[in-house]
């Protein structure tokens, strides 16, 4: 085990919440000089931290507590009607782990599902940089899994591979294949992978309960909230 008290964080100054308007954020990260050991970071994501390109992080708010770290137990989780309908769907696609790397394939549909999705949020507008400083980060646990139709790239999952699980990164992918539900048809292949693999759970990063671009993760049963520096069941 790592010695976890002999790390250092930095916390940020307070600015403006991503999720909540009303809300000043402030975020915790691990020391940058601290190398990020694959170890390391399985044991964090047990404390509620996630990765963001080279930078590892969690919510330190004076006066809210409404990010709240969301797992799924990979060996217990069963799929509802509409989850299977969903899995029904997609079975025609092929799934391929390959390292991170910038193609101009992968940024195009990037560049369309931020287009698309999310220009009122402060990813817009996209750019090289900013896709290749998230993502395509240089880590040995760190994968890009493709999606593909006939070849054709529909989405891409960025998952961390931890010992205790997977960690959900980012999943981007062609919003024009609305009738798939790429980005709930990501979730539920890693859940599956994540399984296969005889890992824990999938880290879905933050459940915050008034946001609505968030409310998606608690239809995946059972789910697992970090409540009072422990892992307790939704109910």
């Amino acid at each position: 085990m790592t010695e976890l008290a002999r790390l250092k964080f930095y916390a940020t100054q307070p600015h403006p919440c991503s999720y909540l308007a009303e809300e000043q954020a402030t975020t915790l990260f691990l020391d940058p000089s601290q190398p990020m050991d694959v170890e390391l970071y399985a044991e964090l994501s047990e404390m509620g931290f996630r990765r963001s390109g080279d930078h590892l992080y969690r919510p330190h708010c004076q006066r809210c507590t409404a990010c709240i770290p969301a797992r799924i137990p990979a060996a217990s989780f069963i799929p509802n009607r509409q989850q299977r309908r969903i899995l029904k769907r997609n079975a025609d696609l092929d799934v391929r782990a390959v390292r991170p790397t910038f193609t101009e394939e992968y940024y195009a549909l990037y560049v369309r599902y931020i287009e698309q999705r999310h220009a009122d949020g402060d990813m817009y507008p996209p750019s090289r940089d900013q896709f290749s400083t998230f993502l395509v980060r240089d880590l040995t646990f760190s994968r890009f899994y493709e999606f593909r139709e006939s070849g054709r790239l529909l989405a891409i999952a960025v998952t961390d591979v931890l010992s205790n699980g997977m960690s959900a990164v980012y999943t981007f992918y062609d919003p024009s294949e609305e009738r798939r539900s790429l980005g709930r048809y990501a979730i539920l292949w890693q859940i599956a992978e994540t399984a296969r693999m005889g890992l824990q759970a999938v880290y879905l990063g933050y459940w915050i309960k008034n946001c609505r671009k968030m409310n998606y993760k608690t239809q995946y049963r059972p789910i697992e909230l970090f409540v009072n520096q422990r892992w307790v069941p939704l109910t």
